[in-house]
């Protein structure tokens, strides 16, 4: 074999090499990105009362689940509902709000905050768990469930069901 061919061969094969490394790139590249839609880290603010248990559970379920929250203690959560347009009829005891500006009222399941945040229906600007539901996230009791409606928050003012839960396990 010559030096000729040799050298041939060598470029023939680095150049294999570099084609085969950048088709694994790309693909990584684009499962990375999946990963990262999947996965992204939500980031929450959460306004709720100093001395209220029950947030502080709720704000550890969504800690638990991956999201960032910022827990701000305030005085006047009437201010913050009415600011954010959450109707009596619909209000709890903590009022979250994404970074993209959605609005999360009450005990609503980190799942389906993930799920709307994910692929956000038009025209909607939330989700809200009215009251405070036995078993919601943040109300566990001794293994007791209440079953409860997840009600999705239009900015025409108009809502419906997003969710219906019957069972913790749906939760989940």
């Amino acid at each position: 074999m010559t030096i000729k061919s040799m050298t041939s061969a060598l470029v023939a094969c680095a150049l294999l090499a570099l084609t085969a490394c950048a088709d694994a790139e790309s693909g990584n590249a684009q499962n990375s990105a999946a990963q990262t839609a999947d996965s992204a880290t939500i980031e929450l603010t959460t306004f709720k009362s100093a001395t209220c248990g029950c947030c502080k559970k709720w704000v550890n379920h969504a800690r638990d689940n991956g999201f960032n929250v910022t827990a701000r203690d305030v005085d006047d959560l009437n201010g913050v509902k009415n600011r954010h347009q959450i109707e009596p009829r619909h209000q709890s005891c903590h009022t979250s709000v994404s970074s993209e500006g959605y609005v999360f009222e009450g005990h609503v399941p980190a799942k389906l905050i993930r799920q709307f945040l994910q692929n956000p229906p038009a025209g909607a600007r939330g989700l809200a768990v009215p009251a405070m539901p036995l078993g919601s996230p943040g109300m566990e009791v001794d293994g007791r469930f209440t079953p409860y409606n997840v009600m999705l928050l239009n900015s025409d003012g108009s809502e419906s069901v997003y969710a219906r839960l019957d069972s913790i396990e749906q939760q989940h």
